[in-house]
């Protein structure tokens, strides 16, 4: 059996971001997908900074619509608008956007394969990965399996002790509108819904969805049925949302003998949304730069490939638990305390110090200044005062 420098397990962005990476260096790759075409089945709400794609040098192809006003609606039915001074996000196609990956990768070499992996076996002298179809050799494995846990359990790795559930689908519209985030408990426990427009040509698309954490079709529906007359969505009975776990917090560890762990399947997302995209590539960049050193002079321990995690810990570590430390305060609010949160939006100064902290990809600036800022810190440390 022809022994590979690396097998990577998932074809979505950390996995596609890993093998292009790795390839371009020279290492032979083989990438598994579980599912017959690359991006298909869609799992998220597909919103990236528009810097990404400069950032990580990806093709534009995949850009729907850009996005740069958001309206906040309370649990009392109060709202605000937010725009910015310049596009930040944009809407993205994901199954194009992740087969614009998965060319990039193939061009540089890689080899994707289709079929689920059941078993990942290391041993002293490399990795055996076992898929439905075939067993393939490698010196050293990379999980990108996205937030399908029973890999990382059966390896040891455990799962995020964060963890959300979300329902979301895309439906013809009407009218477009701007972005829509909902709170409150009835809404959304612990979270928040959302309507996103999405643009195709000339044809209107809304994506709706939930992040709760618990009963997320009861509570899709119930979002949809609130939005469906604004966007012009007809019969909004019959969708059926792509259900998910949603990890929001890092595995304990994300690296071992001749294994790293990357994106969603490490559970390196937002803690504050969710998103995952942006994570997956910069934790596939790392991960691939750590691999090639490791592959060159043969040190693929555990040991040699713990650089993996500081380096990714360096990099977004300080903003994953800022933002962390807002999950945990917003999931003990009530929909009282998020009115309140809105009023202080409207009368207290908080939207100019959204407008002159807040970005896109890093919260942490604007968290840091909201739990600085005396009327919004009562409210938000009253839950924990006994």
């Amino acid at each position: 059996m022809p022994i590979r420098d690396v097998v990577i397990v998932g074809g979505g962005p950390a996995g596609l971001m890993t093998g292009w990476r790795l390839a371009r260096a020279g290492h032979a790759v083989t990438l598994f997908e579980e599912h017959p075409v690359v991006g298909e089945p869609v799992h998220c709400t597909g919103i990236l900074a528009r810097e990404a794609f400069e950032e990580f040098g990806l093709e534009s192809e995949g850009m729907l619509n850009v996005l740069s006003t958001v309206r906040f609606h309370a649990p009392g039915g109060d709202s605000f608008e937010y725009a910015t001074a310049t596009v930040e996000a944009v809407v993205i196609d994901r199954p194009v956007f992740d087969r614009a990956l998965a060319r990039e990768a193939i061009r540089q070499g890689v080899t994707i394969s289709h079929g689920r992996v059941n078993r990942v076996a290391v041993d002293r002298d490399g990795v055996t990965v076992t898929s439905d179809q075939v067993t393939t050799r490698a010196r050293a494995c990379v999980l990108a399996c996205g937030a399908n846990y029973s890999l990382q359990r059966k390896m040891g790795f455990g799962v995020p002790e964060l963890l959300m559930r979300s329902a979301q689908t895309e439906l013809p519209a009407d009218r477009l509108g701007d972005v829509e985030v909902h709170f409150g408990r009835h809404t959304a426990p612990g979270g928040f819904g959302w309507a996103v427009p999405v643009t195709r040509g000339d044809r209107a698309f809304v994506r709706v969805g939930v992040m709760c954490e618990e009963h997320p079709r009861k509570r899709f529906d119930q979002l949809l049925a609130q939005v469906a007359p604004r966007w012009g969505v007809h019969r909004p009975f019959e969708a059926r949302p792509r259900q998910k776990v949603l990890p929001l917090q890092p595995i304990a560890r994300t690296y071992a003998d001749r294994v790293v762990v990357v994106g969603d399947a490490a559970g390196l997302v937002k803690p504050t949304t969710g998103g995952g995209i942006y994570y997956s590539l910069h934790s596939g960049e790392i991960a691939a730069e750590v691999l090639s050193r490791a592959l060159e002079c043969d040190e693929l321990s555990g040991e040699g490939l713990s650089e993996y995690e500081t380096n990714w810990r360096a990099r977004f570590g300080p903003e994953m638990r800022t933002q962390l430390v807002l999950r945990r305060i917003a999931q003990r609010l009530n929909d009282e305390d998020i009115d309140g949160l809105f009023e202080l939006a409207r009368t207290d100064g908080i939207l100019p110090l959204i407008r002159r902290t807040a970005a896109f990809n890093h919260h942490r600036e604007f968290i840091v200044a909201l739990l600085k800022h005396p009327p919004a810190r009562r409210l938000l440390f009253k839950t924990f005062v006994a």
